[in-house]
């Protein structure tokens, strides 16, 4: 996941996701780590970055849901809104699902 804050909103993101990511593993997701771009190419600021590890794409989709519906989640999503750049209405979030490869170290 990448979220794209709004200009000098990432600290503020990254201080949500702290505490975020707690109830993210009574869901099932499981962090591989969270990041914040430093020192790269301007396209990188105000970025916030995280991967999850998931068992398949379906128990993905089931552990997100099962977040999404958890009522202790609408807090965090509130605070986290208007932190996140939108484009037409749309949140600028990149969520891409990915597999290892057969030399990865990490499976």
């Amino acid at each position: 996941m990448i979220y794209h804050a709004l200009p000098g909103k990432a600290p503020a993101l990254e201080s949500i996701f702290r505490d975020v990511s707690k109830l993210q593993a009574k869901h099932g997701l499981n962090a591989v780590g969270y990041w914040v771009p430093e020192g790269n190419d301007p396209a990188w600021d105000n970025t916030f970055v995280y991967v999850l590890d998931h068992p398949s794409r379906k128990d993905a989709d089931a552990n997100w849901n099962a977040l999404h519906a958890d009522p202790e989640f609408e807090p965090y999503f509130k605070a986290a809104a208007p932190l996140i750049q939108q484009a037409n209405g749309i949140y600028q979030v990149d969520l891409v699902y990915m597999r290892p490869t057969d030399f990865s170290a990490l499976k």
